[in-house]
């Protein structure tokens, strides 16, 4: 039965860092024959991929994969980009697909694709590296109290502790002179496709437990090497990470390894518990992260109704 839409669906695979994502999207594309699109902020950049956990080369082989490897870290690259560039491609993917799917974690590049992005002022780059400069030699606690200052209103609603937001948000501001939230369009676009979105979900001790795991395996196949290759860039937006920065504390003496590795599990816990907090608002259907029957089931009907 056709539809305003097109009778083109976008399967979304929602939820925490280490819940078992990727592989629930290649279980998914599988099933119907069709390509997956990373909605990961940081799987793109082809210097980093131990510590990215990005799907494997025998995975990539199984399931064309789009926006892994794509760029370097040393490439501007905004979630702004991102929603022009994917939505070009979806376009061209729904030619030959009728369903697509999108997985990761990175909330604002799902917003991207779902809901647009508002236009915002050009930034002067002269304010971009202010702040980033401040945040380098004060902080993170500074960038809150400006932003508080500035914007209480967008404080309210951003992630008080991602940092490259609020360098974004105090950067528009000094350009602008207005505050960040007056320039949020609360409508959202229409897209010229059905979205079917879906979170996984996994009790929280036993994610933690994974998450764990997880970091042992990647010290284990070489992360430490990694950033040790990209200490010299970390300055960069990209390298802001979970998984590099501790490491580059590491590399320039302020910390031990030990320390360095408990305090990338304990930052990438505290990641996957403003993840969770972030999709719970979003209301959107949840499944546990092994229920594959359950969510085929799910999108055929989705797909049928």
């Amino acid at each position: 039965m056709a539809d305003s839409k097109g009778n083109k669906y976008l399967v979304i695979i929602a939820g925490p860092t280490a819940v078992g994502k990727s592989s629930m999207a290649i279980e998914i594309a599988k099933y119907f024959r069709t390509e997956i699109i990373s909605a990961d902020s940081r799987q793109c950049f082809k210097e980093m991929s131990i510590g990215t956990a990005k799907p494997s080369k025998e995975e990539l082989k199984v399931i064309p994969h789009h926006f892994i490897d794509c760029l370097s870290v040393e490439d501007h690259y905004t979630a702004g980009d991102y929603e022009k560039e994917y939505l070009a491609l979806l376009s061209t993917l729904f030619e030959k697909r009728d369903l697509l799917v999108l997985t990761g974690g990175t909330g604002l590049y799902i917003d991207a694709l779902c809901e647009g992005f508002d236009e915002f002022p050009k930034v002067d780059e002269a304010h971009l590296n202010f702040y980033k400069e401040k945040f380098r030699n004060e902080g993170i606690g500074v960038l809150q109290n400006l932003l508080l200052e500035q914007d209480p209103g967008y404080a309210k609603i951003v992630d008080m502790q991602n940092a490259q937001r609020l360098i974004r948000a105090l950067s528009v501001i000094k350009s602008s002179g207005q505050a960040f939230s007056s320039f949020l369009n609360k409508e959202k676009v229409s897209r010229q496709f059905s979205i079917i979105p879906i979170v996984l979900e996994m009790d929280r001790v036993k994610l933690y437990d994974r998450i764990n795991l997880r970091i042992d395996k990647m010290i284990k196949t070489g992360l430490v090497e990694e950033a040790k290759a990209l200490f010299h860039l970390r300055h960069l937006n990209a390298l802001q990470t979970v998984g590099y920065k501790e490491l580059f504390e590491f590399f320039a003496g302020e910390i031990n390894q030990e320390e360095a590795i408990a305090l990338i599990k304990r930052n990438s816990r505290r990641y996957a518990k403003r993840q969770m907090t972030w999709f719970r608002k979003k209301q959107w259907k949840n499944f546990a992260y092994n229920d594959k029957l359950g969510i085929l089931e799910y999108i055929k009907n989705k797909v049928k109704s």
